[in-house]
């Protein structure tokens, strides 16, 4: 995943598998994510940040049976204290979240929409 993330275009698209951000958005590969979308200099990092995006909705519309709150829980407070306003912006709209699941919109969560125009969500 790491090296993919910094040469992106060494692998073709038509080659990746559909919907392979629903793949990679696991807890195996959610450190790794988080790292790829904390630097700034990484080429995939809407790609890594757009993950961390389903990941949170995968917990959450879940009630946490797919991915420990734990876990998100440790991203979110390691995110909100990061410098990086996409970062901080994703943690916030995290717990906005966790706080109130009816602000979850397949739309904004799952196909790109808080990474293509971010903002955070009011609860």
């Amino acid at each position: 995943m790491r090296e993919w993330a910094y040469h992106p275009d060494s692998v073709s698209l038509a080659g990746l598998p559909p919907d392979w951000d629903l793949l990679v958005a696991q807890d195996s590969l959610i450190p790794t994510l988080y790292e790829l979308a904390a630097d700034g200099q990484c080429p995939a990092r809407r790609f890594a940040l757009h993950c961390l995006y389903i990941y949170t909705a995968d917990a959450v519309r879940t009630d946490f049976r797919a991915h420990p709150k734990r876990k998100l829980k440790k991203l979110i407070d390691r995110a909100g204290s990061e410098s990086d306003e996409q970062l901080r912006m994703w943690a916030a709209n995290a717990q906005a979240l966790i706080n109130n699941p009816d602000l979850f919109d397949y739309a904004d969560w799952c196909q790109g929409g808080l990474v293509r125009k971010p903002r955070r969500l009011l609860t």
